[in-house]
């Protein structure tokens, strides 16, 4: 590519719309969370959510070293994709934020209920797991002694989109490959 050409490199350029951003973060239902434990090395699982209100909510028990990490230190990230989604792959969005544990009933009820009835909702995907769920059951099987309720709030998000950007380079690469 000549100096004259786009930067390519420069990904900022394949935003994520902001509605494309609501719908993958409606559609994905599982994400990546990540917090830094006790040295400070960042570290992350992937988990179920439920995003209400520009929030994301996720559960866990009390043992979990991502709630003894959150507890100490609320600062967190969430990663979600669209690959598995009706969107297609090539989108994703990263948020930082922080996250706060919740432990009073109510709290925990109101999202074992969003997280129920949004899995059994969802298209029968071949999972053993969710394939027939009963929501009134799950409520049941997650509300244990030990069970808290995760509420992450973004403060920034990094949202990117891998068509726009297949669309912008594929003029430049091919000129690349003519030039071999």
């Amino acid at each position: 590519m000549s100096e004259g050409n786009t930067n390519y490199d420069d990904v900022k350029q394949y935003r994520l719309d902001p509605d494309r951003e609501q719908e993958l973060v409606n559609s994905a239902g599982e994400c990546v969370f990540c917090w830094a434990n006790k040295a400070g090395h960042p570290i992350g699982v992937i988990t179920a959510y439920v995003p209400v209100k520009g929030k994301i909510w996720m559960t866990a028990t009390r043992e979990r070293v991502r709630v003894k990490a959150i507890a100490r230190d609320g600062r967190s990230s969430v990663v979600m994709s669209s690959k598995g989604t009706a969107m297609g792959g090539g989108k994703t969005v990263t948020y930082k934020g922080h996250t706060v544990v919740h432990d009073d009933r109510e709290t925990k009820l109101w999202m074992y209920n969003l997280l129920a009835h949004g899995m059994a909702a969802s298209k029968d995907d071949g999972n053993a797991f969710t394939s027939g769920l009963n929501p009134d059951l799950f409520v049941k099987f997650l509300d244990t002694p030990e069970r808290v309720v995760l509420e992450f709030t973004s403060e920034m998000s990094i949202p990117f989109d891998g068509d726009k950007m297949a669309k912008g380079t594929a003029a430049a690469y091919a000129e690349f490959a003519k030039q071999g």
